[in-house]
């Protein structure tokens, strides 16, 4: 899939901004791949932390009515249902802690716990924007500084 990306985008900053806003690969994928592309760290931590933060409002703010619209259709539904289920059974922390949880969960470099389902797990677990947000980007930092130190 990089080179895929790769060859669509031959720009190395770009690839590692377009690897940070990716559900997929996230800042957890962008930090090493950009570090792996030989950019200087500095460059790499602005560009995988930015890209991780643009899909974070639209996010918040839209995924729940968005969903469900989606989830009305019989195609989607299924899949909704066990995307919902997953992030429930991963998001302890979140149901325990809230707000806090909500930035640990974020925070944790591991698969299932990035900004796009802690995006999730905030509108599930119906934390207000102007709680979810700070503590996904405390969350994002911790995760850049955790995957940088690794």
């Amino acid at each position: 899939m990089i080179g895929l990306i790769k060859n669509l985008f031959n720009n190395k900053e770009v690839l590692v901004f377009i690897l940070g806003m990716m559900p997929v690969s996230e800042l957890r994928g962008a930090i090493p791949a950009g570090l792996a592309m030989g950019l200087p760290l500095k460059n790499v931590l602005l560009l995988a932390i930015a890209g991780n933060l643009v899909p974070v409002i639209p996010m918040l703010l839209l995924f729940e009515p968005v969903s469900a619209r989606i989830r009305k259709l019989r195609l989607f539904k299924k899949f909704f249902d066990w995307f919902f289920e997953r992030t429930r059974k991963k998001a302890d922390l979140i149901e325990k802690y809230e707000v806090l949880g909500l930035a640990i969960f974020v925070g944790i470099p591991l698969p299932i716990t990035g900004a796009w389902t802690g995006c999730v797990a905030a509108t599930m677990f119906k934390i207000k924007f102007k709680y979810a947000l700070p503590a996904i980007i405390a969350g994002i930092l911790t995760a850049a500084l955790i995957v940088t130190a690794a």
